[in-house]
């Protein structure tokens, strides 16, 4: 009677070790990759209020272009896992291989692109006159990068897949040290201006994916992986992709809509909702690494033909999304007094803040169901129902939003539609993690 209990005990410690163990370092991982952007505007910022705007419009591009393929990281760490799981390292790194060389060539491709329609982005996007010229600058120099960041992407998929997401945490402090030094070398020692900061970011990006490359070389030669390109393996990352960028697209649709809501509403209004914004990607970042440990631990389980540990595995990163989303809230609400000043002095934006950042205290615990089950879901390699949810919340959620600015309730209603949109991917996600058909094991899914 006793050793059932002792065994689930155990069960648990084990479970919890392990979603510690990989979710601080990738939250501190996550945390890095927003200071980039931070670190530029700092700088930039006292070049003058033209070079800021600019550099505000072409990151926006920039971050844009790169956040539309984070299927690179996902779908890598889903398909490394499994064949760690299997206990066929070879395989697993060729298997990251083939997600790095995809990630080369959509690099590449993205510069092609860019690079010549640079004026006519920044123009679209409403830059100023005078911003505009700094702003097409900062985009064509910082366009080299890209290739660089998408396989940074795809190199710490590989690496999340092998259950290590300490070295990305590392490579990414190098990576913001390294960004800062030459933000400040070029900017202002070399006299290049907003080019210089550019530069220094294509540069960090460049050693960051130097860094990676190295570690995955160094894994592929230990045991025996080719590194050469893979066409068939390359076709397969690139299908196994397209339903994650189709959830990606339609998440980034209901961020959009959201802002376009808000801005409609007025000046107050869209104030305080990049405000609520700002706190609510903060906290994503926290539940986001609970989703990157359950992308990991889930597709090792899978891969290991071991149906019964995913599942166990599955119950209790819930239970950790949980309590994490309750913990959030709490610090929501208490530090409320302390927050709203310090993000703006104006009254009106305090009185319109207030409220919309009490709904997000509460959808936290939502929040946190949403980030772990599409991990699980991932890590599963369950992209087309991921695909499919995320249209159908896209659906629900933007004719309830675009009525807002109709039917009344300000800020206050958006963010109970965007509370709307959280318990909508909650319910998809729970009734496919319940049914279990995202149990699919064996090294491939």
């Amino acid at each position: 009677m006793t050793q059932a209990p002792a065994a689930t005990k155990a069960l648990r410690r084990r479970h919890d070790r392990e979603i510690v163990a990989l979710a601080l370092p990738a939250f501190g991982a996550l945390v890095a990759e927003p200071l980039f952007v931070m670190v530029d505007s700092a700088i930039v910022g006292h070049l003058g209020t033209p070079q800021l705007a600019g550099l505000g419009v072409a990151a926006a591009l920039l971050m844009t272009s790169v956040s539309v393929f984070v299927f690179l990281a996902y779908a890598t760490t889903a398909a490394v896992a499994r064949r760690v799981g299997a206990g066929d390292l070879a395989a697993a790194i060729r298997q990251g291989m083939d997600g790095i060389w995809l990630a080369l060539l959509l690099g590449v491709a993205v510069v092609a692109v860019t690079l010549p329609t640079a004026p006519w982005l920044v123009q679209a996007f409403g830059a100023s006159d005078t911003a505009a010229p700094y702003a097409t600058t900062y985009l064509r120099i910082s366009s080299f990068g890209i290739p660089a960041m998408l396989m940074v992407l795809a190199a710490t998929g590989v690496l999340r897949g092998l259950q290590d997401t300490r070295t990305p945490l590392y490579v990414a402090i190098g990576g913001f040290t390294l960004n800062a030094a030459l933000n400040v070398g070029l900017v202002y020692g070399a006299g290049l201006g907003i080019a210089g900061s550019a530069w220094g970011t294509v540069i960090a990006q460049a050693a960051m994916a130097a860094a990676y490359l190295t570690v995955v070389i160094r894994g592929a030669r230990r045991h025996g992986a080719s590194l050469s390109p893979d066409a068939a393996g390359i076709r397969a990352s690139a299908q196994a992709g397209v339903p994650l960028l189709v959830r990606t697209l339609s998440l980034r649709a209901v961020l959009m809509i959201a802002t376009a809501v808000a801005a409609r509403l007025g000046d107050t209004e869209i104030a305080a909702h990049q405000i609520v914004l700002s706190l609510w990607s903060l906290m994503a970042f926290a539940l986001d690494a609970i989703a990157i440990a359950g992308q990991a631990i889930i597709g090792r389980y899978l891969g290991a033909g071991d149906a019964e540990g995913a599942r166990q595995a599955c119950r209790r990163m819930v239970q950790w999304g949980i309590a994490s989303g309750v913990v959030l809230a709490i610090l929501v609400v208490a530090s409320r007094p302390l927050l709203i000043p310090l993000f703006s002095s104006d009254s009106a934006v305090h009185e319109t803040l207030l409220p919309a950042l009490l709904v997000v205290a509460v959808s936290q615990p939502i929040a946190g169901v949403v980030f772990v089950l599409d991990g699980v879901l991932m890590g599963a390699g369950d992209g087309p129902y991921l695909a499919g949810a995320m249209l159908l919340t896209l659906a629900v959620f933007a004719p309830v939003a675009l009525l807002i600015p109709t039917l009344g309730g300000g800020l206050t209603a958006l963010w109970w539609a965007m509370t709307l949109m959280m318990t909508v991917r909650m319910l998809t996600l729970w009734l496919r993690a319940r049914s279990g058909r995202w149990i699919v094991t064996g090294a491939t899914r």
